[in-house]
């Protein structure tokens, strides 16, 4: 399973990746707004982190996914466990 992860914490992007391995999923994380998403690719699964992006960032993120008909997740908390219980209800 591919996802994207968008905004989080820039110092948890390490945890992210590391949960995201023991789930058996790639990542992407962008935990900030970098030339739009353009390379976000076609995911299984878009992760948004909302409490820690600005709405331009959401707004871009969720019109990708749109367009690409891509599953969209929203937590508000952008911890670990959030992911953890994301990872729990998509993954396994």
């Amino acid at each position: 399973m591919s996802l994207v992860i968008v905004g989080g914490n820039e110092c948890m992007v390490r945890e992210y990746m590391e949960l995201c391995k023991l789930y058996d999923c790639k990542a992407k994380i962008y935990p900030k707004m970098c030339r739009g998403l353009q390379n976000m690719g076609n995911p299984d699964l878009v992760v948004l982190f909302t409490n820690t992006m600005s709405h331009k960032m959401v707004k871009c993120a969720l019109d990708g996914a749109k367009n690409l008909k891509i599953p969209v997740e929203r937590s508000h908390s952008s911890s670990k466990a959030a992911l953890r219980n994301i990872l729990d209800r998509y993954a396994s």
